[in-house]
């Protein structure tokens, strides 16, 4: 695999500083970093990059985009993710974004335009790869089917929570059909149904102490519990996606698959408001808001500040 020139947009959360001897140690070169101020004050990235030998860091990201092959966007505001991206699209450079990749069915389309472009592009949720699912999967009997899934995770219903719907959307695949929000005291339950008849059930949202990512597993021959070791996470999606990035394999999802995780919270959004009536991901709407990325980054900076 080539050696890839990788740059870092927006430090908000604790990913860059995970993934970068991580991006270093499968022999990738961290070549510059850029923020915007969301969640730290001017200087940062300066700090940031000196502190981790990094380069150069950035005020322009035009000026990133002519440096890397690969821009790895962190915002905590997933408004700011197809701003951020633009640059590099337009310069014909690979691009990954955090989770949750975005927070509306408006940017949800831009990201499938570019897909569909041939735009080297992918990202969302480290849960979709982690190596106990994938071994799970490829453990199941020929012609064992999963048909149930509950998963959940703690901290919030979108940043967090897409999380739970990438760990049952990762054992059951791609084809959600309809969601409904079962209750949300104090923490969202949550029903998501597949085309195939399959069921995942999450619970999701505010918990006073971190709950760590699990799944209980229901097929026609047996019920299964999987515990994900967090410390294999982000070297699991890293190695998954790299080689997409760099322009050597297939994308190990497909953005459309990707991208029913972020519909599938929508739509959830959207039967919670709507009293627990059911929501087709075929009804979300270009005019619905969808979840607020700025106040969530606000809220951020300040849980940051405490």
């Amino acid at each position: 695999m080539k050696r890839l020139r990788v740059g870092h947009v927006d430090l908000d959360t604790s990913h860059p500083n995970a993934w970068i001897p991580i991006i270093r140690e499968l022999g990738h070169e961290v070549v510059g970093v850029y923020d915007g101020g969301t969640v730290y004050p001017a200087g940062y990235a300066a700090t940031f990059a000196a502190e981790r030998q990094i380069p150069r860091h950035y005020d322009d990201l035009e000026e990133m985009a002519a440096d890397v092959d690969l821009a790895i966007i962190h915002s905590c505001n997933w408004d700011l993710h197809i701003s951020r991206a633009e640059p590099f699209v337009k310069a014909g450079k690979a691009v990954f974004i955090d989770k949750p990749m975005v927070g509306n069915l408006r940017h949800m389309n831009q990201l499938l335009e570019w897909s569909k472009k041939g735009v080297r592009i992918t990202g969302g949720s480290s849960l979709r790869y982690v190596a106990e699912i994938q071994d799970f999967k490829k453990g199941l009997e020929p012609g064992e089917t999963i048909n149930y899934v509950y998963s959940g995770t703690g901290v919030d219903e979108f940043n967090y929570g897409i999380h739970a719907y990438a760990t049952v959307q990762g054992l059951l695949g791609a084809g959600i059909m309809c969601v409904r929000h079962l209750s949300g005291t104090p923490m969202h339950q949550i029903e998501i149904k597949w085309k195939s008849g399959a069921t995942g059930i999450i619970t999701v949202g505010a918990v006073t102490k971190w709950l760590p990512f699990f799944a209980t597993v229901v097929t026609d021959r047996r019920i299964a519990q999987i515990s994900v070791n967090n410390r294999n996470l982000y070297r699991s999606m890293l190695e998954a996606v790299l080689p997409y990035l760099a322009g050597e394999a297939a994308p190990p999802v497909p953005m459309e698959e990707l991208l029913e995780c972020e519909m599938a919270a929508l739509a959830a959004r959207a039967s919670w408001q709507a009293g627990g009536k059911t929501v087709y991901l075929t009804d979300l709407r270009l005019d619905d808001p969808g979840y607020d990325g700025a106040a969530f980054g606000e809220a951020y900076r300040l849980s940051k500040i405490k």
